[in-house]
């Protein structure tokens, strides 16, 4: 559906049906199988792009799901029915939306719409119906850490698909667990459905219950929680109120688009203009009370395994942040060891040295490769501190 004009028309067509609750199974039937297809294949992602097949990810592997190619208007024509009356008022509007989906009997979805090269597109990831534990994801113990902390702001780094915003959700999971406080997550659109356990958690979708990120944060703040939420920090406002709140004693958890400690911490900063960054520097200095970072790995096994760093802030990485030295950051993680840091590349020595990852994996994505063959090189039994 190439036509902009044809575009609006259908959109405002079943924007006035209903949303989420009128959706025709019809409509959606198409998209419905190949869901079912995903799931059954034990899929994470289904993935349409014009002159392709429907393909699904498994395991890390891209596998296709039938023989014949779509075209952009199959996409639309799949997709559109599917969308909140929100997303589908922001493709019509910007020709990009994210929305939820639910199929009964099947689970819940997150559906990426957008465009590449002008015709449409599609990411649609399975959203598991159970919140994991922290100890079900693989990573190294000490990031259990991040869900005792009193308050301060956690970022957790690293590029799409890295499991960003499930170790978020197992770490609220986790204050869940173990204490009764009040939680805001504020997401676009929800990911992982809380229950109530020790703690109350409200869960703010845009579209749905706020129209946009900082207007759904100042109300948060407003309700007085111990902890909130930000799905994903998307603009400097969104960034200032987080970095205000945790200063004054919440404890805020967001995800960035990130590699690494530096320039998770820089993409803060970097987002506001020149003359408020020095200020901005000072205040997240304050605030900032630890930086996790992760990637997803092939295991020999064939499925995938996080490898990760964590920073936990003190006093010599605030006086970093404070006057852009952002380079001395890595640094600072052997300095604060005692408390949980960690490198990427320790983490990576402790895959290889019980045989989930292939050396060869880990000196790719290493950061510091020659701290990696050092670890590796070394005669002591290496192993992570718990």
């Amino acid at each position: 559906m190439e036509n902009p004009e044809e575009l609006n028309q259908l959109a405002e067509e079943l924007s006035a049906g209903g949303g989420d609750g009128a959706r025709d199974s019809a409509a959606t039937a198409r998209l419905d199988q190949w869901l079912k297809m995903l799931v059954e294949q034990g899929g994470s992602d289904l993935l349409l792009v014009e002159n392709a097949p429907p393909c699904a990810r498994v395991e890390g592997e891209v596998r296709k799901l039938e023989p014949a190619s779509l075209d952009g208007a199959e996409i639309e024509a799949a997709l559109l029915p599917a969308l909140s009356q929100h997303a589908l008022r922001l493709y019509r509007q910007a020709l990009i939306a994210d929305s939820s989906y639910r199929i009964e009997g099947l689970g819940r979805f997150r559906i990426n719409l957008h465009r590449e090269r002008g015709r449409a597109a599609a990411a649609i990831r399975a959203l598991p119906a159970k919140v994991p534990a922290l100890a079900e994801l693989h990573l190294p113990p000490t990031v259990s850490n991040l869900a005792h902390l009193p308050r301060g702001l956690v970022l957790i780094g690293g590029p799409a698909g890295s499991g960003k915003s499930t170790t978020l959700s197992a770490l609220i999971h986790e204050i869940n667990l173990r204490e009764a406080r009040h939680i805001v997550t504020i997401e676009d659109p929800i990911e992982y459905e809380h229950l109530h356990l020790r703690s109350v958690i409200e869960q703010v979708e845009i579209g749905t219950d706020a129209p946009d990120f900082p207007t759904a944060l100042r109300a948060a703040l407003r309700q007085a929680p111990d902890v909130i939420v930000v799905g994903e920090m998307r603009d400097a406002e969104t960034m200032r109120i987080a970095v205000v709140a945790a200063e004054t004693g919440h404890l805020v958890f967001s995800t960035l688009h990130t590699t690494d400690v530096a320039s998770t911490v820089a993409r803060i900063s970097d987002s506001f203009p020149v003359e408020r960054q020095n200020a901005i520097r000072q205040e997240l200095a304050m605030a900032l009370a630890a930086v996790l970072t992760q990637i997803l790995l092939p295991t020999k096994n064939g499925g995938r395994m996080p490898a990760a760093e964590l920073l936990m802030v003190g006093y010599g990485a605030r006086h970093h942040i404070r006057k852009n030295n952002l380079q001395y950051l890595h640094q600072e993680i052997p300095l604060s060891k005692k408390r949980g840091s960690f490198a990427l590349e320790e983490s990576l020595v402790t895959l290889i040295r019980k045989g989930d990852i292939e050396r060869e994996d880990a000196q790719l994505c290493a950061i510091h490769p020659d701290d990696l063959n050092i670890l590796l090189k070394s005669s002591a039994t290496y192993r992570m501190e718990p």
